[in-house]
This record gives C-alpha cells, structure tokens and sequence, in this order.
C-alpha cells in the first residue's frame, strides 16, 4: 500500500435532497471511511447517543470550544449549533484515513479554509424543487408554514453549489451514488495526497 494521506469529503445538500441516505450507502460500502461526529447544542433524540452521532453540549460549553480553538468550523442552523471537532479529524488524515462531513456550505467553506489541501466537495442536488417539496411534506410532523420554511432555507443553500469542487443531481439513486464513489476514489488517487508514491517509485528502480 502506498501511503497517503486522508481526505474531508464533504456532502452537502438541501433538506431532502437524499444526502443522508447517500452517506449511509457510502459508509457501508467504504471500511477506510468514518463519519464526523458533530459538536451540536440541540436536544438528542430518542435513539441518539452521545458521542456516537453527536457530541450534545450546552451552549455555554459550545461557546468555550470555539473560543478555545477546537472546532475546525460551526455554524447555526435552524436556531442551532453545529461544529466539527479538531483533533480527531487532524489525527484521522495523518493517519491516511478518510472523514465523511454532512455538513452545509457554511461549515464547508470554513472547512476548507482550515484545511484548504485536504477538502472535496460534492453538492447534491434534487432533480426539481417539486421533486423535493413532495419528499418533505413526506416528512411527518410538517405544517405549511415549516414547509415554507424549510423550501426557502432548502432554496438559499442551492445558491451555493458553484463552490463545489463537483455536482451531483440525485434523480436515480444508484446513480448519484456511484457518482459519488467515483469522485471518493479519484480523490484518493490524487498525486499530491499519495505521500508515498516517492518512496514506491524509487523501490520499482531496485527491481
């Protein structure tokens, strides 16, 4: 194995616009892939714990955390905080292993200014805005005025596609997936992340 170092590979994506449901098909299909646990100031779910799919604090320690430098970005969202921790991602990509983000183009963009060498981008995209109103008002629990909500927060975060390093609609699932691994795995094979291909290549010369 040639050594390398690891990739951020960021998803992002409107509500509904199936991001989610590509992260769990790429997790399951990739053993050298880990999802970023979040830093996040709301409330766990009932099936939700902590540290496995969040890491749920107070907005006092939230606040402390940025101060103090260990977030490697954070934003609000829907009234919210959200924020990556440092120094597992750090330790990940020295390691040569690679992080899963499913975050928003905020905490992409401030991603990449903090590791502006190691994020990929990929923008997922519904193939209509009917196409996703009709999977969120599949969501339970959804009044009008949270549809109307959630469209014009699902209509401001498309505006910011072209930031992406790449762009992927998702009309057919299959699709959009394998769309995705190929864009993994070019990555992978970058050459200024194979931190090893000098040392390989000098072995070929020795026979």
């Amino acid at each position: 194995m040639i050594a390398r170092r690891g990739i951020c590979f960021v998803l992002a994506a409107p509500s509904g616009a199936g991001k989610s449901t590509i992260a769990r098909a790429l997790l399951a299909q990739n053993s050298g892939l880990s999802l970023s646990v979040s830093v996040t100031t709301r409330v766990p779910r009932p099936n939700e714990r902590d540290g496995e799919h969040y890491h749920f604090r107070d907005e006092a320690a939230f606040a402390r955390m940025v101060a103090d430098g260990e977030l490697l970005e954070h934003a609000r969202v829907f009234g919210r905080f959200y924020g990556t921790p440092r120094a597992p991602v750090l330790d990940a990509l020295a390691a040569g292993r690679d992080v899963l983000f499913d975050i928003d183009w905020q905490g992409f963009r401030q991603l990449r200014e903090a590791l502006p060498g190691d994020v990929v981008g990929v923008f997922v995209l519904p193939p209509s805005m009917a196409a996703l109103l009709a999977r969120m008002r599949g969501r339970a629990g959804d009044d009008e005025a949270e549809m109307a909500r959630r469209m014009a927060a699902a209509q401001a975060e498309i505006a910011h596609w072209p930031e992406f390093d790449h762009v992927i609609v998702n009309d057919n699932f299959e699709t959009a997936l394998g769309g995705v691994r190929a864009i993994l795995q070019a990555a992978r094979l970058a050459t200024h992340r194979q931190t090893g291909l000098t040392e390989f290549v000098a072995s070929l010369d020795q026979g």
